[in-house]
């Protein structure tokens, strides 16, 4: 069940924020854009609303196998660490930090490699602007499987790892920590928890993912129509020679107002299917 929940939920949180995505896609992978608003105007200028949902069909399509991954890895490694420590974690002691943070690491390393050649789709047809070198998704797969072959789409994919796998473990010990903080004592948490505690975990994590996310666009992009980069540490050897280190925030503002929104409607949507259908004992 939490793979079904996770997916539901995950598909509702993307439609959410993608608009707010894809001008942190084009800030963060091409240097023309002075700001979040000229970013904004130029693309509404050029390509008019739809510009703002660009790439959005193939995540949305997707979005049930990558967030079923990370919601059942996650819970199903937390299950096997309390239960190998607290016989279950119906019972003893809740999870601890350490735990949750780990189980949270788990489903970041599990989700890499189904994630990393969805979002290098998502990314290429997000940066998209006066040209469309991709025609939709499947153009854009079949395009990269005949210049780069089958280890094409996993173009990032480093970075992806490197973003997600600790990234995963401070998203989701924070919301833990503050859901239960925000709970009645002896009650389950309400909704007004769940939406605060999903909301700031995904406002924490993204605070530091964003460097890694910056790298991660930028060698997506790499050959198709950005700058050539040979791997992750020349991404960020150059990047920072030339722009400073200010270079590895672009987009942390849109990232944290998006995350916000985005994680509190997707913890929220998969705490009420987990309780619709998977009622916890009395």
């Amino acid at each position: 069940m939490e793979f079904i929940a996770g997916s539901l939920s995950g598909a509702l949180g993307l439609a959410v924020g993608h608009p707010l995505d894809t001008v942190k896609v084009r800030l963060q992978a091409q240097s023309v854009y002075t700001g979040i608003f000229h970013c904004v105007s130029k693309t509404y200028s050029k390509e008019g609303l739809h510009g703002f949902f660009k790439g959005m069909a193939f995540p949305v399509l997707t979005t049930g196998i990558t967030n079923s991954v990370v919601f059942g890895s996650y819970s199903n490694a937390l299950d096997h660490l309390t239960q190998s420590q607290h016989g279950g974690r119906g019972h003893g002691k809740p999870a601890s930090a350490a735990q949750v943070f780990n189980a949270g690491c788990f489903s970041g390393l599990m989700q890499v490699c189904v994630y990393a050649p969805i979002d290098l789709v998502k990314v290429r047809l997000q940066s998209q602007t006066a040209v469309d070198r991709y025609r939709g998704p499947v153009h854009c797969v079949a395009v990269i499987l005949k210049q780069e072959g089958p280890k094409g789409l996993f173009r990032g994919g480093l970075a992806v790892a490197l973003r997600d796998i600790p990234c995963y473990g401070l998203y989701f010990l924070p919301y833990e920590v503050t859901r239960k903080a925000l709970a009645r004592s002896g009650e389950e948490p309400g909704t007004f928890a769940t939406l605060m505690a999903g909301g700031l975990a995904g406002v924490v994590s993204w605070s530091f993912a964003t460097p890694m996310d910056v790298v991660k666009a930028r060698v997506q992009m790499s050959g198709a129509g950005g700058r050539e980069y040979r791997g992750v540490l020349h991404c960020i050897g150059v990047s920072y020679r030339e722009e400073g280190l200010r270079v590895f925030y672009k987009g942390l503002l849109l990232n944290c107002l998006r995350a916000f929104p985005v994680n509190a409607v997707t913890f929220l949507s998969y705490e009420s299917l987990m309780g619709l259908y998977c009622p916890p004992p009395r």
